[in-house]
């Protein structure tokens, strides 16, 4: 063949290409909260860089602050939307309204704690400069000098926009981009933290190295089963897997990759190594951030990938789950049992929480969804609460974490503790409280789907819990306080409002839920 004739099928084959090209139909109304945020995240980062030191502060907080609002108002407005746009790659529902608004607005408390300036005598709790070595000369000159690492904003921003592209994504090319955009600033806020930088260091190269593993398990096991069904979205392997039910061994190890990628972020054993150590060292604002938001956001795309990509799997992939909510409360309650370290029990009360909230997944059912969103709900502003107590009793050395510390507490601050023991109680799962209702609701839900055995682990094992929350309160209220005992801090209105809030919705979601309840029942189930 000539070479004219060459170049002529070429631009043939282009043309033809060109012909046959279409625009994906998106509807950006629908996802304007995740543009807001990602465009209030690059404004961050130009305001980094353009801005002087001193006016970047203000600037950020202010941008923060409106683009979470500006995102929830257009969250609430989209109420009653079911769509899926992006060419079947995102998807608008009820339950991903739901968890954009309770994102939204616990990020909204998690970004007041960050911005906190009054508790520490040093300023904030953030490194001068993460660059500096700890215990530098260069670092202790950052902090004679009052530097601020304003860099966070941009961080969170982004973190933030990653767990609310994680709970809509509809297909794993999506859900994949979206986990790396919300953890990588993730493992960098960790290991800002201005107090005990080396363990933050450590935690933060713990959380990186984990959570690059994890993701490769997620990436592994989303690439088997587009192998096996030739799609990345969630219907497509669905259908493909209705239409040969005689699934081959590709999908049952795709599923399992898949599902340990998101089990580590939600904690959940064996792949909690992470959680002591990050949960211990990062600072205690991020902490709290983490502990509530990545849960929200890890089970919103667990329960996606379960009922919507392999739900018709469904007594392939439960009796997996059997075993590690079961192994996830028991490990949970009783290690934390032996922790002498209020975050780092802490850290262990949110595996075992993990596991009670998968009892709900196992359920598999329009009940099991909702109950496990409540549960995520109440878990998250119950958290957000506890990580502030935990930020505001202090000592000379700054958060006095070690539990000898809260002895005689509630002696000294009795205000302060009783909060703290209506969140421990609220994690225990006693009336009245939030926890009490998300535990009914997960355990009537596994119940009603057959699984009365796990439901009974979970009793036992919130039985177990429950002496390790009651410690700390016997601790605070009938010991006497000692030399070691820490005292509390007066926080700014930032603080305050933060603390106010959870206490509200603690005691509100406890004593009267069937408000969330209703709204939870209009989100419906996930669209396809």
């Amino acid at each position: 063949m000539s070479a004219p004739a060459i170049i002529s099928a070429a631009d043939m084959a282009v043309s033809a290409a060109e012909s046959t090209f279409m625009m994906p139909s998106i509807n950006y109304y629908a996802i304007t909260p995740i543009l807001i945020m990602f465009g209030a995240a690059v404004i961050s980062v130009l305001v980094e860089a353009f801005l002087p030191r001193g006016a970047r502060r203000p600037v950020q907080l202010v941008l923060v602050i409106g683009a979470i609002v500006a995102a929830f108002v257009v969250t609430v407005d989209l109420r009653g939307t079911r769509l899926v746009t992006g060419e079947g790659a995102v998807a608008v529902d009820g339950p991903t309204l739901l968890m954009w608004g309770a994102l939204l607005i616990i990020g909204l408390l998690a970004a007041f704690l960050m911005a906190e300036r009054t508790i520490d005598p040093l300023g904030d709790a953030f490194a001068p400069r993460a660059s500096a070595l700890p215990g530098s000369e260069d670092e202790q000159q950052f902090a004679r000098r009052g530097f601020m690492q304003t860099e966070i904003w941009p961080f969170f921003l982004f973190a933030l926009t990653g767990m609310l592209t994680f709970v809509a994504a509809n297909d794993f090319l999506i859900m994949f981009v979206a986990l790396e955009v919300m953890s990588l600033p993730l493992y960098l806020l960790a290991g800002m933290a201005r107090r005990r930088r080396l363990l933050s260091q450590e935690a933060a190269l713990k959380y990186f190295i984990l959570g690059a593993f994890s993701s490769a398990f997620f990436l592994y096991g989303a690439a088997l089963l587009y192998g096996y069904s030739g799609s990345v979205g969630f219907v497509g392997i669905a259908d493909v897997l209705a239409a040969k039910p005689a699934e081959g061994t590709m999908v049952a190890v795709g599923i399992a990759l898949v599902m340990v990628g998101l089990l580590f972020k939600v904690a959940a054993v064996p792949f909690h190594q992470w959680t002591p150590d990050v949960y211990q060292g990062a600072p205690t604002p991020v902490t709290a951030f983490m502990a509530a938001t990545v849960k929200i956001a890890a089970f919103g795309a667990l329960l996606r990938v379960l009922y919507v990509s392999v739900g018709g799997l469904r007594w392939d992939w439960t009796p997996m789950l059997w075993i590690i909510a079961g192994l996830t409360m028991v490990v949970g309650s009783i290690v934390a049992i032996t922790q002498t370290d209020m975050k780092r029990m802490l850290a262990y009360s949110s595996v075992a929480q993990a596991g009670f909230i998968l009892i709900g997944v196992v359920a598999a059912s329009p009940q099991g969804l909702a109950s496990s969103l409540f549960y995520l709900i109440a878990y998250a502003f119950t958290t957000i609460g506890t990580f502030t107590v935990v930020s505001m009793v202090r000592n000379s050395s700054g958060e006095a974490t070690a539990l000898s510390a809260w002895a005689g507490l509630g002696k000294r601050s009795p205000v302060v503790a009783a909060v703290f023991s209506l969140f421990l109680l609220s994690l225990a799962g006693i009336p009245l409280t939030s926890g009490f209702i998300g535990k009914f609701g997960v355990f009537a839900a596994g119940i009603e789907a057959g699984a009365a055995w796990l439901v009974i682990i979970g009793v036992i094992a919130s039985v177990i819990a429950a002496f390790f929350y009651v410690r700390v309160i016997v601790l605070m209220y009938f010991t006497e306080p000692t030399e070691e005992t820490a005292s509390v801090v007066i926080p700014s209105t930032f603080t305050t409002i933060a603390l106010t809030a959870a206490t509200v919705m603690t005691i509100a979601l406890g004593v009267f839920p069937q408000w969330l309840l209703d709204v939870i029942e209009q989100a419906g189930v996930f669209v396809r």
